[in-house]
């Protein structure tokens, strides 16, 4: 621990130099900066990937090595900063080191979560979430910068001034106290800023509680204002209107906004101007992106500052924040979408209430103007829901306060003007744009993939890693059988590896000449891990009806964490967990199938993960998935994907071409009539015997004697309500399944196609991704940092 510390400050010494440059620069150059608002940024470890970009990998490994330290030992010493539930907070740490690497003024905002997304344990083969404490020991890559703190008003009420102004009267306040970490960009002078705002009390105790000997309840009325920050919403895709998870979000955008408007005014101190002329061309300084809708709330507090504290009218206001707001997408799930109840949103920000319904207003007759004879369109449209609870849309927030709206894939674009924001972008087409997401290929090849770097490096040179485009040139080589014997003997090592790490921390010795065949990703229904886990179940079945015919053998492999209050989430773990124990202890399966679940799933386990990978499995139902990171990291180290055409599948497709690529299943049109035609499950199972059998005996506790009736409800409820088509596209997969084994046992063929992949990856890099952000919707240029001591 104390060399690991020891490490990061050497680092820090090396790195701080150029983070306190790049300011400067921008200041200096009074440039437009982006700030990029997100409640969550998965980060993973800092170590290994700050000492690639700043390129002191070498001098680093050189000096443990003199010191007689294993590397691997010390930067397990880290913990994961899992400040995250999976991709959308993966997604925005992949983002911030893009704009970092390509020289872009940016910032991101978020929290400082005390407690991270929680560590899973699986005892008697059920998920057991634990805290994780990843603060425990400190974090030496953060900063606290108290200079800074900002009050955040909670709760009161608002009346109305002698001048006609509205004030927020009798509130509560919490402090936001910014913590910062460095991101450097990837060989370059460039290291940008993510600033985390952590919550404390506002006073140290009441002493009127002390004067009454309540010492507890002055603790716990501290404690109550520092929850706030206190621990990550473990919920992806499920929307919880609970008053902690708005208050958090609230929390982090008015202290961000109250921060960057700080910042603006810094460049015209010294200048006298009118508060009009002041906030002129806040647009052209300043451009937010709302990755998601959990900084929404940012739209009511701008307009609040801007119009109660600044004092400038409703409607030059309303311009400035529709031109400075841009509002990334990231599902069409009914369940994922905010929708904040009005009662909620009254007691605890009575403001932004009042301001969410004027706003409201004056939409609404902007859609009035524009579908004057259709009236259905005013109800369908508006902020304010009215059937049942009254809620807040905060997707259709977002939109009308933005003047740019995008997807995350050309699918997932394309079905958010055709479905949920169809009225919107009937009435504004020019908002809607596709971004489709990427990955850091620093991290997803460069960091956690060596030695396949390595042997691409000597093929296509250095320059790769920032140019991804470039592994097209790979191309040529597909015929090159010294280089696919590269290939797949760096696939070997990598499986040997993840190999060695199941052996230690399961007990399992798995095969390493098997099909690696991987599901890792949050456990949800519309991912259909069931389905995978019914193709298992058959081939288990297949070999104990005839051991002696020929397998081509697998280890299957799932990860993820279920949501702890999400019942068929967690009853999906348990029942992989209970499969693996049958499959893996029957002597009549032996090496020919081996079933692993990977406990805590992270993003220090996905480094060893991804480069092991032959098979990757993304199986959602067809127009669920918004785009997926995973399936590009995979893609990127070399796996072949099975998959539907679901979110970035679709365009991984069209990159590597349709024959190296195993695509099943439904379409998106065709899921669509399935259910306008009548789905009737029995029908399907009725004519699958080897479904028939999966099913029966999953009911039946084939696998979990122990606790027989322990999955017969879960059975029961995928017969009643397959919402996702997981039998509807069981034989499709299966068939497809067959075809990957067959390919699997020509290794070359198997190779060429990994090559091809690889080749073919060039697209999905973050800086393609954030390189259109910033020419097609934020309008900003990258910045050259000089590291010249400033002139005295």
């Amino acid at each position: 621990k104390q060399w690991y510390q020891r490490r990061v400050r050497a680092i820090m010494d090396k790195l701080v130099g150029k983070w306190i440059r790049t300011q400067q620069s921008y200041h200096k150059q009074n440039v437009k900066r982006v700030y990029y608002l997100s409640l969550e940024f998965m980060m993973g470890r800092t170590l290994s990937n700050t000492t690639i970009n700043l390129m002191l990998e070498g001098a680093c490994d050189e000096a443990l090595y003199q010191l007689g330290l294993d590397i691997e030992d010390l930067e397990s010493e880290e913990p994961d900063a899992g400040l995250g539930n999976g991709g959308l907070g993966r997604l925005a740490a992949c983002f911030l080191d893009s704009l970092a690497t390509l020289g872009y003024p940016a910032y991101g905002y978020g929290i400082r979560y005390e407690y991270g997304l929680f560590n899973q344990d699986i005892v008697n083969c059920n998920q057991i979430e634990k805290p994780d404490s990843w603060l425990t020991y400190g974090n030496p890559w953060e900063k606290a910068r108290p200079e800074y703190l900002i009050p955040v008003k909670f709760f009161g009420r608002t009346q109305r001034t002698a001048d006609g102004r509205v004030e927020w009267v009798d509130y509560t306040t919490v402090i936001a106290m910014p913590y910062d970490t460095p991101i450097p960009g990837y060989k370059n002078n460039t290291v940008n800023t993510l600033r985390l705002w952590s919550a404390k009390s506002n006073k140290d105790f009441d002493l009127s509680y002390f004067n009454h000997g309540n010492y507890i309840d002055a603790v716990l009325d501290r404690n109550t204002a520092e929850n706030i920050s206190r621990v990550l919403y473990p919920n992806d895709n499920f929307f919880e209107g609970k008053e902690l998870r708005l208050k958090q979000e609230y929390f982090m955008v008015a202290a961000t906004l109250v921060d960057i408007i700080r910042r603006f005014k810094v460049n015209k101190s010294s200048l006298t101007l009118s508060k009009q002329q002041l906030y002129a061309d806040f647009p052209e300084k300043v451009a937010i992106q709302l990755n998601d809708t959990h900084p929404s709330l940012s739209v009511p507090e701008l307009m609040r500052i801007l119009v109660d504290e600044e004092g400038l009218s409703w409607e030059f206001a309303w311009e400035l924040c529709k031109a400075t707001f841009a509002y990334t997408n990231h599902t069409i799930l009914p369940e994922a979408l905010e929708r904040w109840p009005v009662t909620m949103l009254e007691h605890v920000l009575p403001r932004h209430l009042e301001i969410i319904y004027l706003i409201n207003h004056y939409h609404l007759e902007a859609v009035r103007a524009a579908f004057p004879d259709d009236q259905d369109k005013v109800k369908e449209m508006s902020l304010v829901e009215e059937a049942g609870e009254k809620t807040i849309n905060m997707a259709y927030l977002s939109v009308v306060s933005s003047h740019t709206v995008n997807g995350v894939a050309a699918i997932h674009s394309g079905l958010l003007i055709t479905s949920l924001f169809k009225n919107f972008y009937a009435m504004t087409p020019e908002k809607f744009q596709n971004k489709t997401n990427g990955i850091t290929p620093r991290r997803w090849l460069v960091l956690c993939n060596p030695s396949l770097s390595q042997i691409i490096t000597e093929k296509i040179g250095d320059e790769w890693p920032t140019k991804l485009h470039q592994l097209e040139n790979l191309k040529e080589f597909v015929t090159d059988k010294t280089f696919l014997q590269q290939i797949f003997k760096t696939k070997q090592e990598n499986k040997r590896k993840l190999g060695q790490y199941i052996s230690d921390n399961y007990g399992i010795n798995v095969n390493i000449g098997s099909m690696f065949d991987i599901q890792v990703k949050r456990i949800h229904e519309y991912k259909r891990q069931i389905l995978n886990v019914l193709h298992v179940i058959s081939l288990y079945n297949s070999i104990k009806s005839n051991p002696n015919a020929h397998f081509v053998p697998r280890t299957v492999m799932f990860g993820g964490k279920a949501a702890p209050g999400y019942h068929v989430a967690k009853q999906t773990v348990s029942l992989i967990c209970h499969l693996a124990n049958v499959v893996n202890n029957d002597p009549v399966i032996g090496d020919k199938l081996k079933v692993v679940f990977l406990g805590n799933y992270r993003c220090s386990l996905a480094e060893i993960i991804m480069p092991a990978a032959d098979l990757s499995e993304q199986i959602s139902l067809a127009g669920t998935e918004a785009s997926g990171t995973g399936n590009m990291k995979f893609m990127l180290n070399g796996a072949l994907t099975i998959g539907t055409l679901d979110g970035a599948n679709v365009e991984m497709a069209e990159e590597m071409g349709e024959d190296n690529i195993f695509i099943f299943g439904m379409r998106v049109d065709d899921v669509t009539e399935l259910w306008k035609n009548g789905y009737d499950t029995r029908k399907i199972i009725a004519r699958l015997p080897a479904l028939q059998l999966a099913l029966s005996q999953i009911k039946s506790g084939y696998f979990n004697p122990a606790e027989p009736h322990k999955f017969s409800g879960f059975v029961d409820n995928l017969v009643e309500d397959d919402r996702f088509c997981v039998f509807a596209d069981y034989e499709a997969y299966v068939d497809c399944q067959k075809m990957v084994s067959e390919l699997y046992m020509d290794w070359v063929q198997w190779t060429e196609r990994c090559l091809l992949n690889i080749a073919s990856s060039g697209k999905f890099s973050s800086d393609r991704t954030i390189k259109q952000y910033a020419d097609e919707i934020w309008k900003v240029e990258a910045v050259e940092v000089d590291l010249n001591p400033p002139k005295e």
